[in-house]
Order: C-alpha cells, then sequence, then structure tokens
C-alpha cells in the first residue's frame, strides 16, 4: 500500500481526513505520526461509516497545544467530534486518549490498539528518558523508535513512518511524548467504570504494549474484549491491516446493533 498524504479538512479546530457516511468512526494515531496512518482502515471503514481520521495536535496539519498540555488537554482538542454513536478507535498514545473520552462521555464503543497499561518499572524509566532528551525545538533520530516499531525496515510501512517522524513539529512531539511518558494507561477503576463495549488488541511481538496489557486491561473492562495479532509489533495497523481492519468491522458492527 502507499501511505499517501490524504486531503484534510477542518473539524472542530483539527485537521482531519473525512470520509464516507453512517454511523461515526474517529481514528486516533500515536505520537509521531499522523492521519495518514490509518489509510488502510479509512479505505475499508469508509464504505460503512463515516470515517473521521484526526491529526493529533500537533502532528500532520492540525496547530500545537498551548502552553504544556496534559492528557485533558488532548482528550478536550478531539472530544467534540464524537457522538453518543460512535465508535473511538486510538493506536499507542492515541489508545490512551481513545479510553480517556470514553471514560469521560457516552459513545458507542471503544477501541485501543497497542494501548499501554501498568508499565514496569524498567519500560516507565526508559520513556522518560527518551522523554526528556527533547527539546521542542530539534527532531531526535528516529532510528531508535523505528527499530522499536518495525523488523522489516524495507517496508514501505518504514519508509512512511520515517518520514512522519522526521517532519513532525519538533515542539508538537515533545508535547505529545511527554504526556505519553508521564502516563500509565487506563487506571483500574477507570476501566471498570467503562460502560461501552471495549476491545483490547494488540500485537504478539509487541514489546512495549504488551499482550498480558491488553489481557489485564480486557479482563476489568465490563464489556471488554481482546484480540491478539500474530507475527504483528506495534505497527499493525499498518503492517497487519487486513486482520485489524476485519477485527474492527466486527466489533463496530456490533457495538451498532
Amino acid at each position: 500500500m502507499m501511505w499517501t498524504t490524504q486531503q484534510r479538512s477542518e473539524q472542530s479546530g483539527l485537521a482531519c481526513i473525512v470520509q464516507g457516511a453512517g454511523p461515526r468512526i474517529v481514528l486516533i494515531h500515536g505520537v509521531g505520526l499522523c492521519a495518514d496512518a490509518w489509510n488502510a482502515q479509512i479505505s475499508n471503514l469508509q464504505q460503512t461509516n463515516q470515517v473521521i481520521a484526526v491529526d493529533m495536535p500537533g502532528h500532520g496539519h492540525s496547530p500545537c497545544l498551548p502552553g504544556d498540555p496534559n492528557l485533558q488537554a488532548y482528550v478536550d482538542a478531539i472530544a467534540p467530534l464524537v457522538d453518543a454513536q460512535t465508535v473511538v478507535v486510538g493506536h499507542s498514545m492515541g489508545a490512551m486518549i481513545a479510553l480517556a473520552i470514553a471514560s469521560r462521555t457516552r459513545i458507542a464503543g471503544v477501541a485501543a490498539l497497542n494501548a499501554i497499561f501498568e508499565r514496569s518499572e524498567v519500560a516507565k524509566k526508559a520513556v522518560v528518558e527518551r522523554a526528556a532528551l527533547l527539546d521542542g525545538v530539534n527532531l531526535s533520530d528516529p532510528s531508535g523508535t523505528l527499530s522499536r516499531w518495525f523488523p522489516d525496515r524495507t517496508s514501505t510501512e518504514y519508509a512512511a513512518c520515517a518520514h512522519w517522524l522526521e517532519t513532525v513539529s519538533p515542539q508538537g512531539y515533545r508535547a505529545a511524548y511527554r504526556v505519553f511518558s508521564s502516563e500509565d494507561g487506563p487506571s483500574r477503576q477507570q476501566l471498570g467504570q467503562l460502560t461501552c463495549p471495549a476491545l483490547f488488541m494488540t500485537g504478539r511481538d509487541e514489546v512495549n504494549s504488551t499482550s498480558e496489557m491488553s489481557l489485564k486491561m480486557a479482563e476489568i473492562a465490563l464489556l471488554g474484549q481482546r484480540e491478539f495479532v500474530d507475527g504483528a509489533a506495534h505497527m499493525m495497523p499498518m503492517t497487519h491491516a487486513a486482520q485489524i481492519n476485519t477485527h474492527l468491522r466486527m466489533f463496530v458492527k456490533a457495538c451498532h446493533t
């Protein structure tokens, strides 16, 4: 698949790819990426739904948030795109935002892809150290990030993510990564209070947002479900699009019946 830049429109102050018609699906990408990371899902899901893939604040064509934003600031920026019939799908930090929206707002369902939950002390230390190296002016070498995301460095997915990481706003990247490093995913209380169906999905080869994390979250959430994708790592929405699309179509259909 070619990871081309799609046309944006302004939605509630953010740049978004908007396609299709029907019950709404909002897609939220992870740190350093942009709405085009969802291209494989957009082309598939727009056949039955209105799909809004958002450029997270400070990413793609969306402006940075003012000051030193916290997680709630990202939630507040994206929540106006959501209504009671919306299924919110997030990947990595986008999953963190999606789950926070679901804990505060009535929606039809939430899908958290490669979501973190109760990191180990070693993992916490590593992500905090990476965040401390960001100055908001210069972009760091993305090779370390890409090596964690991709076993195959010759793929078009690798090249697309490399381009996005090399062109993202340094200020926007720093702000988002600082939030990502300081948060530990949804609390057990938040998960237990979710009233909508919640799908937790990750790759079997994911080393940070592990299968164990998704399993624990699915067990705590009242209407929790979990799926593991064999052979997939962090960027499974891109590298394993067919499997992800199948799971998402089934989940969205169930949320609207």
